[in-house]
């Protein structure tokens, strides 16, 4: 399986995301930040990420500086994403709620496409 990259500044959306990935078989690192998700991010296969965290700047910036790894952004503003170039960078948009057999499903596609 992967190591999955969470990157999610609410405590409670972050820890049912692990919580998730963890009993599909994953390995997650939880990220609360930017800077923080930038220190996980050389042992991430895949990054699912929330664009508004803390800022919608850091969720941008955070895109620009991945390279290589899939990215998958979970978001209830899908549209701060769409037509800018952070979008091109973006393997997939998820809009939450998401339920878990399509977040699966973007993970391994995600994988495959790596």
């Amino acid at each position: 399986m992967a190591c999955i990259l969470v990157a999610e500044d609410d405590p409670v959306q972050a820890e049912l995301r692990r919580c998730v990935l963890e009993r599909a078989g994953h390995q997650v690192r939880v990220a609360a930040d930017r800077d923080a998700a930038l220190g996980y991010l050389e042992t991430a296969d895949v990054v699912l990420m929330d664009l508004r965290f803390p800022a919608l700047h850091d969720g941008l910036e955070l895109i620009r500086q991945i390279h290589g790894t899939p990215i998958l952004v979970l978001s209830g503003w899908p549209e701060d994403l769409y037509g800018t170039p952070e979008e091109a960078l973006v393997a997939e948009i998820l809009v939450k709620p998401v339920p878990t057999g399509e977040l699966l499903r973007a993970i391994a596609s995600a994988q495959s496409r790596s």
